[in-house]
């Protein structure tokens, strides 16, 4: 069983650490192990979030983000390179993609290289859709449908950039339980073909239900069936930020 992404957010970067995510998923059944962190951990990445931090709150919230360099989390995946882990593990970064950052997100990763890399869309115009605060700087700010529909262009560009591996939780937008007033069905139907043709992995990743108590515990039904019947890559994860979270749930969808 694969996790394919995990979070070493909130603690060390220390090979200790990273042991207590490999014993969890050995404890989990989990025999592949994918490893990151977001963007916004690191120092080097903080060009992309300028827009953002316009917004007070958010400024607010991403200035207690940037703890680490990216220096520091590379001498990290060194070091555990040169340990045998009982199962596979791998290194990678979850990039917080805005598409108006595209150029800047590939200029700044093309001065390192990790296993994989993560694109995953967090923020609607620049406002972060799953904070405390997101209701007042998004959801009372703009209507439902513009949400979605800003959110899934997003979705589409992070395929056709090719600068990704995978799409990290592509229907998270749902967190809040609203939902539009169209049918979703053509915009998963374009986003199955353009995964499809670029090839790129698709997150069934189910961080949405235990920590934001979505009913879905994956990919909804629609969507994922849409998915599969288009022939696309689907890979397990359960967005653990925690080691005790390693593998959550991926058994049961």
């Amino acid at each position: 069983m694969v996790d394919s992404h995990v979070h070493l957010e909130n603690g060390p970067l220390t090979v200790e650490y990273v042991k207590e995510f490999v014993d969890s998923a050995i404890a989990h059944n989990v025999d592949e192990l994918h490893i990151l962190d977001h963007t916004h951990r690191f120092k080097e990445f903080a060009p992309i979030y300028l827009e953002h931090r316009k917004i007070d709150v958010q400024n607010d919230w991403f200035s207690k983000r940037f703890k680490n360099t990216i220096c520091e989390y590379l001498e990290l995946i060194e070091e555990c390179k040169k340990n045998t882990f009982p199962i596979k593990v791998t290194f990678g970064l979850e990039v917080c993609y805005q598409r108006r950052e595209e150029r800047l997100i590939k200029d700044i990763l093309s001065n390192y290289h990790f296993d994989f890399l993560i694109g995953s869309v967090h923020a609607v115009n620049y406002r972060n859709y799953d904070c405390s605060f997101s209701d007042d700087i998004l959801w009372n700010v703009y209507d439902v449908d513009t949400i979605y529909k800003e959110f899934y262009e997003e979705e589409f560009s992070i395929i056709k950039s090719g600068i990704f591996d995978q799409i990290g939780h592509p229907d998270q937008i749902k967190i809040r339980g609203l939902h539009p007033s169209f049918d979703l069905k053509p915009i998963y139907e374009e986003f199955s073909e353009l995964a499809k043709k670029y090839d790129i992995y698709v997150e069934n990743n189910s961080g949405c239900h235990y920590r934001y108590n979505h009913s879905d515990i994956g990919i909804n039904e629609e969507f994922l069936e849409i998915l599969n019947n288009n022939g696309c890559k689907i890979t397990s994860a359960s967005d653990a930020h925690y080691p005790k979270d390693v593998g959550k749930l991926i058994d049961k969808m």
